[in-house]
């Protein structure tokens, strides 16, 4: 067998932020966790996931450790392969800076090797989770990417009777892979649904909130034209040519509604 060449093990976490409001209180993220993997030489690499959280660093009041809705269990990540993953956990959560991020792990961590299963000791991960440096800004209304590489080739050890156990080497790899669209819409009474369209096709919706900020999210890049459909009484606009680019919020500023 090769000399444990594995790469990718715990492969993308997709973080999608939601804007749930335009003031600094009310701005959210949703943060989706998901597992895939690339070919390794063993025949199963079985990762008992029990927790998955994330580090704000946005000052005193909101920096900590939040926890996502996990779902528990046992995943064979060599079946999480060519485009494969799946959902581990989700949460809304504030947007602004992720530090780290923390893998949870519980005690059922195996390998299979010759197919024999072996246990797969992990001791300072199912006391203190296994811990990777993110140092990300999340944009509000930008979905984003970060990219586990889990280095199996240093992070299994054989031991010299016959046992492995892990000690994770994780590198962890940003990449934006939307934008978004923002600005204010005045008179604030006219409270209009925004719609980012590209040729025929809605590809973002949002609402104008009390203070008239709106921001339609996830945009992929693009070309579009920004409809705003404010309530009986005020006149329907349009802006054309609005560009949006991987990883930036493009600001309309004041639109104002007659």
């Amino acid at each position: 067998m090769k000399n444990f060449i594995m790469k990718n093990l715990f492969g993308i976490l997709v973080l999608s932020l939601v804007w749930l409001g335009c003031s600094s209180d009310s701005a959210k993220s949703r943060l989706e966790v998901r597992l895939t993997d690339s070919p390794g030489d063993y025949e199963e690499v079985n990762i008992d996931i029990q927790g998955v959280e994330v580090h704000r660093s946005e000052g005193k009041q909101t920096s900590g450790w939040i926890s996502l809705d996990v779902k528990k269990g046992v995943y064979n990540i060599l079946t999480l392969v060519n485009g494969l993953d799946t959902l581990l956990g989700s949460a809304s959560l504030p947007s602004g800076r992720v530090s780290q991020i923390r893998l949870v792990l519980g005690e059922n961590n195996t390998l299979k090797v010759n197919g024999e299963i072996k246990p797969l000791i992990a001791p300072s991960a199912q006391e203190s989770g296994l811990k990777v440096n993110v140092q990300t800004q999340m944009s509000s209304g930008v979905t984003y990417v970060i990219t586990l590489d889990f280095d199996a080739a240093r992070s299994i050890v054989a031991r010299g009777n016959g046992t492995y156990s892990l000690k994770p080497v994780i590198r962890a790899v940003t990449e934006a892979t939307s934008g978004a669209i923002h600005g204010k819409v005045t008179p604030v009474e006219s409270l209009p649904a925004v719609f980012a369209i590209a040729a025929s096709d809605t590809v973002a919706t949002a609402f104008a909130d009390s203070l008239g900020f709106f921001l339609l999210r996830g945009v992929p890049p693009g070309t579009y034209k920004v409809t705003f459909d404010p309530k009986t009484g005020f006149t329907p606009k349009q802006v054309d040519n609005v560009s949006v680019t991987l990883g930036n919020v493009t600001d309309l500023g004041e639109i104002v509604i007659n």
